[in-house]
């Protein structure tokens, strides 16, 4: 069987499956999409609980800061854990644990976000490649009928510019969704390191102390 033989059966099966396999990637999508602001609305840090724990740093309470962060997964609260959870090492070793503690919750925060930034940048060419199966069915169609209009030439041409626009449905709340929630786990990640910062200068002046 030739290439094009082969390119007619893939034709033959029309666009259906195509927009079957939109439907199923957008359904993921939603799923992903709830998955993920459940996450992140489970693991925000109150304003309350954010201007706590900076007075307890500024007052130098890490025990009772420590208490407070302790059950909590929010990147400020696991940052202040990692600082804290060996006090005796110093804060040199502090740094390297909020920096560990970062990567790792920036990394749980973002996790599964990948499949929405690569279904919003290839939905559209999902949607093209049944509109393209499409447009040759429409004109095979349009063959064995002699040149003559009829249903099932419509019926092709519909399908296809259908595989087209459910692509793109289907990619447009993905990339919203995949930046919004890109641009809050950035807002959450630097409040973190600025609080890490913080408490690393009040460590630092600690050492210094020797207290």
């Amino acid at each position: 069987m030739d290439m094009n033989q082969q390119l007619a059966a893939l034709a033959g099966l029309g666009a259906t499956w195509v927009l079957w396999l939109l439907v199923g990637l957008s359904v993921t999508c939603l799923y992903v999409i709830f998955e993920r602001a459940v996450y992140l609305a489970r693991h925000r840090e109150p304003l309350a609980r954010q201007r706590k724990i900076r007075e307890l740093i500024q007052q130098g309470k890490f025990r009772d800061l420590f208490v407070l962060t302790k059950d909590h997964g929010s990147m400020q609260s696991r940052v202040v854990r990692a600082a804290l959870s060996k006090p005796e090492q110093g804060s040199v070793a502090a740094e390297k644990r909020i920096a560990s503690a970062l990567r790792s919750s920036e990394q749980d925060t973002s996790h599964t976000l990948g499949f929405l930034g690569t279904v919003g940048a290839n939905a559209p060419f999902v949607g093209l490649l049944g509109t393209v199966i499409g447009i040759v069915g429409a004109f095979q169609e349009l063959d064995q009928s002699g040149g003559r209009v009829t249903s099932g030439l419509m019926a092709e041409v519909g399908e296809a510019l259908i595989a087209t626009a459910v692509g793109l449905l289907v990619a447009l709340p993905a990339v919203a969704a995949f930046n919004s929630f890109q641009r809050l786990i950035k807002r959450r990640s630097a409040r973190a390191r600025a609080l890490g910062d913080e408490l690393l200068a009040e460590l630092s002046a600690r050492d210094c102390r020797g207290v």
